[in-house]
């Protein structure tokens, strides 16, 4: 079944490739072309860099032309003046031309070398003075006449200007000091689509002789580009190019049109971003390797190798294919098939970003930053795929292997000594009091609370904590240091060395949860089975419903819980969290205790048990509720503790995550990817610096700096669509909120990525830092200033980000979809900015409500999931992979 379903998906991808590069059946061509127009240049030779072909590369150029014609147009006297003599040995009539610009000392020049030229050789049939010299404005009418009038008077040869329609138009006196028309129909630039060009270049042909009747008109440059930026309507590409050329040569013959110059012969990469975007350097009919892009017979296909990608594609994603539904068979079908299609997919992109960039004429610059990017692109891709299992493992799986919940209670003999320790720095009073309040009623009969207040100063803060503690008896006891070290971890591992005797769990709480009574009682018998280290419940709060900004951070947390943790779970690779959470005393003291290398003790531990063989339990019922944080920036301040200690994490057990030891595969695997979207918000933010310098650099410098081709742009797109789509889908289907909190969630948790960013590049770059204490009560600040002062730098980048798409819109406009596409992606790095701006305003403004403290003891449920009993509970590791 796993074989024939990743042959069925192989089969796709081929059908795929295929009818995305049917063949089109045009009239063919196996006449001759009027005519060429020619510039002599090789792959790496430019005249902005003073190169200059040799006569043996200009004589192979005219001798492969001389297959296909026999007349070429040449712009230049100055530049090539040995093409006039080697064309005679082919019989190659020459239109010579004189290359006109604003320096007026080289336009002298030109003009003496074409009169000299034109009077030596006798191939020369035409002479044109000037190419495109009032389209750019680079001079008068009245200068370039007096240019034409010279050389009329000076050579026997027919003379023109070449112009396209337009000028022709507007500038009608131009015809009386010429002896023939020289025009440019190009319906690419005219916004035309492909399938209309042609009768767009024979309207705009009979336009000019009902204008000029007494003129006879050549055609100087007429022709469709391989390959480039999509103008209007206007799409290059290499089909395109053949259907018009095929049926422009049959309309051309019917309409005994016979004096034309295909624009052009050979593919020139040095006009690439000469303000034709990267359309100028590919209107040749061979390219710059001399050879023919397409046939002038037969069925034309845009990419004739698309056969071979596909097969590469296909045998690179079949082996992973096969695994993945062999291993996975217990998925339903549709979640296998939707993976396998995900990994086609990556190896298809993966084949496509290889060789794409082989049709186009890169600058050193573009491969400089394809080195770049295609390593960040084969990462987008693994953030992908590893996003698309956790989505099709939560949405098709069969069911949970590893589900846990709450268990019958053991009868008070039986139960486990439990020591709680609650460590706290600075926090209100009321709000630790509370949460020893619900503590102290708890249903159950062994445990004591130890209450570690580290370097608080105010006495008026801790006080009337230690005074509550003697209130509520002996079973709660108070220890206030000041000083001590190691931030949490400090103080915890200074309360297991306080732990009663009799303790076989530690239990650990945060200063602001309200517990259910039943905490202790529903759980504790999962430690029965010897191997069980850690048993976690969910992260949950209270006191949010009323407050917009606590409303969108509670459920922003609430979708890793319901969501990551049992993804996690699955393999007993779950983050273990510094609440809510029990851990057996013997795995934590025989381990080393709490860490005080990290400022994130609780996952390290976690890690640090799985690493010693243990087994971890998560219940995924809401025996706690703390609450939120109180402010944006304390939010921020959290989630930035966190990337910074994971990436202490990352560094220290680095070894244990790539070798292969105690730790099983899936925990390898969870713990090197599960933080892989942190690294993609850094990722992001480098990008996004990136992304401002090339706009800069496409504004201020566009010579040396060109639009993105969508090589770049459209797997980076591709892929914040697809992590927004996994997201909501995700969502919809695990997170009991509406539609509105979905959104209000997504923003919270976009509003994060600068903060993330910054703690994973802090985490990777410095060993220590210091660990900010996640205020939960609200700290007011003045205004609308106030509001945006945590979101600074977030506020400058998004005002960098608008004012780049501002200034690509007035520079680039709608020319361009490449442009179109820079202005979208700059639009979407902007998105986690502007949700960080909102999330501020809407936690500035928010209404706190009253204290609900009062009422903060947590009921149990009327009825609970209560008939587990531990030994069935605790499954044998057959979901370890």
């Amino acid at each position: 079944m796993a074989v024939l379903l990743a042959l069925l998906v192989a089969a796709l991808n081929f059908a795929l490739w295929a009818a995305a590069d049917r063949p089109t059946h045009v009239v063919p061509w196996n006449g001759q072309t009027a005519g060429f127009a020619y510039s002599p240049y090789q792959r790496y030779q430019s005249p902005l860099a003073g190169d200059v072909p040799t006569d043996a590369e200009i004589d192979r150029d005219l001798a492969l032309m001389a297959k296909h014609t026999r007349r070429i147009r040449v712009y230049s006297s100055l530049q090539y003046p040995d093409i006039p003599r080697l064309a005679m040995k082919y019989h190659l009539d020459v239109m010579l031309g004189a290359w006109l610009d604003r320096r007026s000392d080289n336009n002298e020049k030109e003009i003496d070398a074409l009169i000299a030229q034109a009077r030596r050789w006798p191939d020369i049939k035409r002479v044109e003075v000037g190419n495109e010299v009032l389209l750019d404005n680079n001079m008068s009418p009245e200068k370039l006449v007096a240019y034409i009038d010279r050389v009329r008077a000076a050579v026997r040869q027919p003379v023109s200007t070449a112009e396209p329609w337009h000028i022709w138009e507007k500038y009608p006196e131009l015809a009386q000091h010429v002896d023939f028309i020289t025009v440019h129909l190009l319906p690419y630039w005219e916004k035309v689509p492909r399938k209309d060009a042609v009768g767009d270049v024979l309207m705009r042909y009979r336009h000019l002789q009902q204008l000029f009747p007494n003129k006879h008109i050549v055609i100087g440059e007429v022709g469709w580009p391989s390959n480039g930026d999509r103008f209007g309507y206007a799409k290059p590409s290499i089909a395109n190019e053949a259907i018009f050329l095929r049926d422009w040569f049959t309309a051309a013959r019917a309409e005994h049109i016979d004096d034309y110059y295909i624009m052009e012969a050979i593919d020139q990469p040095w006009k690439e971003g000469l303000g034709e975007g990267r359309t100028g350097a590919y209107w040749g009919v061979f390219n710059s390797a001399r050879q023919l892009k397409f046939p002038l017979a037969g069925p034309v296909l845009e990419d004739s190798t698309w056969p071979w990608k596909a097969l590469a594609s296909g045998l690179l994603a079949l082996i992973p294919m096969i695994w993945f539904a062999w291993k996975f068979a217990r998925f339903r079908l549709a979640g296998r098939f939707v993976y396998l299609c995900l990994i086609q997919l990556a190896a298809g992109l993966i084949v496509w970003s290889a060789t794409v960039p082989f049709q186009f004429y890169l600058s050193v610059v573009d491969w400089g930053m394809l080195i770049i990017l295609f390593p960040a692109q084969l990462a987008i891709l693994a953030i992908l795929l590893i996003n698309g299992f956790e989505f099709v493992e939560v949405l098709w799986r069969r069911r949970w292997l590893r589900h846990f919940g709450l268990l019958s209670p053991d009868s008070p003999d039986e139960q486990p000594f439990v020591s709680i320790h609650l460590a706290c720095y600075n926090e209100p009073p009321d709000m630790v009091i509370a949460t020893l309040d619900s503590l102290a009623e708890l249903d159950y009969h062994n445990y004591e609370v130890l209450v570690i207040d580290n370097n608080t100063k105010r006495e008026d803060v801790w006080k009337p904590v230690e005074q509550r503690c003697a209130e509520l008896g002996e079973r709660f006891r108070f220890f206030h240091l000041d000083p001590w070290p190691g931030f949490k971890a400090g103080a915890l591992n200074y309360g297991l060395k306080q732990t009663d005797p009799r303790a076989d769990i530690i239990a650990v709480v945060d200063a602001d949860y309200v517990v259910r009574p039943d905490w202790l009682a529903s759980l504790t018998g999962y430690f029965h089975t010897r191997n069980v280290a850690v048993v976690q419940c969910p992260q949950a709060h209270r006191d949010y419903a009323s407050n917009a900004f606590r409303r969108m951070t509670n459920w922003e947390f609430d979708g890793f819980f319901r969501i990551g943790m049992h993804h996690r779970n699955e393999r007993n690779a779950i983050i273990q969290h510094g609440t809510m959470t029990m851990v057996r005393r013997v795995a934590l003291e025989g381990t080393g205790g709490w860490s005080e290398w990290t400022i994130c003790e609780d996952a390290e531990l976690g890690l640090r048990l799985m690493h010693a063989g243990y087994e971890t339990v998560y219940v995924d019922e809401l025996l706690g509720k703390g609450l939120t944080p109180a402010d944006f920036r304390a939010y921020k301040s959290q989630r930035y503790r966190w990337a910074f200690g994971a990436m202490q994490i990352l560094k220290g057990r680095w070894n244990w995550m790539v070798n292969k030891g105690p730790l099983t595969a899936g925990q390898r695997f969870h713990f090197l990817t599960g933080w892989f979207s942190w690294f993609a918000d850094a990722l992001h933010m480098v990008f996004t610096l990136m992304a401002l310098g090339w706009t800069a650099g496409m504004l201020l410098a566009p010579t040396v700096f060109s639009l993105p081709m969508r090589l770049f742009l459209i797997p980076v797109m591709g892929f914040f669509f697809a992590k927004a789509v996994f997201g909501v889908i995700l969502y919809r289907a695990r997170v009991p909120c509406s539609w509105r909190d979905t959104l209000m969630a997504s923003i919270a948790s976009m509003g994060l990525s600068h903060a993330i960013a910054r703690g994973i590049w802090m985490g990777l770059i410095k060993r220590k830092t210091e660990f900010v204490r996640t205020a939960k009560s609200r700290r007011l600040a003045g205004g609308a200033a106030g509001a945006l002062g945590p979101v600074r730098e977030e506020l400058l980048m998004t005002i960098a980000l608008v004012l780049a798409i501002i200034g690509m819109a007035l520079d680039f406009g709608s020319r361009y979809v490449e442009g179109e596409l820079w202005m979208v992606i700059l639009g979407a790095q902007a998105i986690p900015y502007l949700s960080a701006l909102i999330g501020a305003l809407v936690a500035h403004y928010s209404r706190e409500q009253p204290d609900e403290t009062a009422q903060a003891v947590l009921p149990a449920p009327a009825q609970t999931t209560a008939a587990i009993r531990a030994p069935e509970a605790v499954e044998a590791r057959t979901a370890a992979t």
